[in-house]
């Protein structure tokens, strides 16, 4: 992996909960490579109890509720906070994107809207070592 190719890591959140993804895994116009490409939330730990209920409620349909960046968001650089469409009820905050990939969130979010979808990017919930942590499956706006 390229040295260019690597988002910024977030130092201030715990190794085991800074998110995970890489340019590499998007071409040029931050299409993904793979149906089968992921990105992991970063700070998901505080939110363990929000995502337990996700787990309980047995909701297997996970989407993203989240929109665009608005140009003040984008300006102050503010972090991605995401929430999910569990059912039919929107979650509290459970993660958010790793900083320095909101742009590939982002042009997911566009190219859904654009090709008349909703602008909701496919979630799930998995168990690590560390707790629960919600992996966005990006592959799938191809």
């Amino acid at each position: 992996m390229a040295f260019w190719n690597r988002a910024p890591v977030d130092t201030s959140l715990p190794r085991d909960d800074r998110g995970s993804g890489s340019f590499d895994d998007y071409r040029f116009n931050l299409l993904p490579n793979k149906t089968r490409t992921t990105l992991r939330l970063a700070n998901s730990t505080p939110h363990q109890e929000e995502l337990q209920r996700i787990i309980d409620s047995g909701e297997s349909e996970l989407e993203t509720a989240i929109s665009r960046r608005t140009a003040e968001e984008e300006r102050t650089d503010a972090p991605m906070d995401i929430r999910l469409f569990s059912g039919s009820r929107v979650t509290g905050v459970v993660g958010r994107i790793p900083r320095g990939l909101e742009p590939v969130i982002d042009e997911a979010l566009g190219r859904l809207d654009g090709a008349g979808k909703k602008a909701r990017i496919p979630a799930s919930v998995r168990k690590t070592r560390s707790g629960w942590r919600v992996d966005l499956l990006i592959g799938r706006t191809r």
